[in-house]
């Protein structure tokens, strides 16, 4: 199942306190970034984040689960309505982001 654009819609309005959000879409799916690093997505309508140490921290009883087959478990937020909560999960977790691989040109 594919997500919905209501659904990021909705999750990129609870994330607007944050400068520098973005999203793209990848095969009916969204991957979220904050000032240009992939911090998580929208997965089968589900918000899940890399598991940082910090988010792991923030959200120590979550669940993990698989974007999609094949990939690595992240976290699930369950918590998207509070957006205080949502600003120093995102904020929290920038640090210890890796930085995006520069692509190489042919």
């Amino acid at each position: 199942m594919a997500s919905t654009k209501e659904y990021l819609d909705y999750i990129l309005d609870q994330l607007s306190e944050l400068d520098d959000i973005s999203s793209r879409a990848m095969m009916g799916e969204y991957v979220l970034y904050y000032r240009g690093k992939v911090f998580g997505g929208i997965y089968d309508d589900r918000f899940l984040v890399k598991p940082t140490k910090s988010a792991l921290a923030l959200m120590p009883d979550a669940d993990m689960e698989l974007p999609y087959e094949g990939a690595k478990e992240m976290i699930l937020v369950d918590d998207v309505d509070d957006r205080e909560f949502l600003y120093k999960l995102i904020d929290g977790m920038w640090k210890e982001l890796p930085e995006n691989k520069k692509k190489k040109k042919p």
